[in-house]
């Protein structure tokens, strides 16, 4: 008996899956410079505001993105402005959580024949290999300065156990993400009721400025020594 012919539909779905990364890659390219006009960018966002339909789209996006290691995080100028607080930073944790376990996954995939004991790679990935704990895991999440795809992927390549990577990322981006929506919100109400310069509309934003402060110190000292 002749032996079946082998099956088409995994080189059809690589092809796809190819394609599907291209067009991301090229969209997050577009939404980058897109967005650095403001006045579109609020527009856009208001109107899309009020569509359900329209903000599920902006966070299945942001998913894919941050799957693929593109920008999704931009999504936060589309979504934190015209929500309300609990709202917003319900949306993006469910949007950067998606995106951080899918790229886990994706990262954990491509990793799978190599040689994950090996000391080279990124400079995270060094810092992770050597503490992976959930309050490291989640002082990275909290603390700006480190772009959430190098988290995602070096904790798939290195295959820290999911369900403490998937915690902390939780606890850490419930934190920033809150933080983040406060001081924006926080900024535009004050602006709106010319109230910028009072205190309960600085606090926020003082917060924000310490958080990057502290992560942009902290990622220099890890990169000096894990480089």
């Amino acid at each position: 008996m002749s032996s079946p012919h082998p099956r088409t539909p995994p080189a059809t779905s690589t092809r796809i899956g190819q394609g599907l990364l291209v067009f991301l890659i090229g969209l997050g390219i577009a939404i980058a410079l897109w967005i650095g006009d403001p006045v579109r960018m609020l527009a856009w966002g208001e109107a899309l505001a009020g569509g359900p339909w329209a903000t599920a789209g902006l966070v299945v996006l942001m998913t894919l993105m941050l799957t693929f290691a593109l920008p999704g995080t931009l999504m936060f100028w589309l979504i934190a402005p015209f929500h309300p607080p609990i709202v917003a930073v319900s949306l993006l944790l469910l949007g950067s959580l998606s995106g951080a376990w899918g790229a886990y996954r994706l990262s954990a995939r491509l990793a799978r024949k190599a040689d994950r004991r090996s000391g080279d790679g990124p400079w995270l990935a060094k810092f992770l290999r050597r503490h992976s704990g959930l309050a490291t895991q989640i002082a990275l999440r909290v603390l700006p300065g480190f772009p959430h795809a190098m988290v995602n992927y070096a904790a798939g390549t290195l295959g820290l156990p999911v369900r403490w990577f998937m915690l902390a990322a939780a606890v850490g981006l419930a934190i920033k993400w809150s933080v983040y929506v406060m001081a924006v919100q926080g900024a535009t109400d004050a602006l709106k009721a010319d109230e910028a310069l009072q205190p309960h509309a600085l606090l926020p934003l003082f917060v924000l400025a310490v958080l990057l402060l502290l992560g942009a110190a902290l990622r220099y000292q890890i990169q000096r020594r894990f480089s």
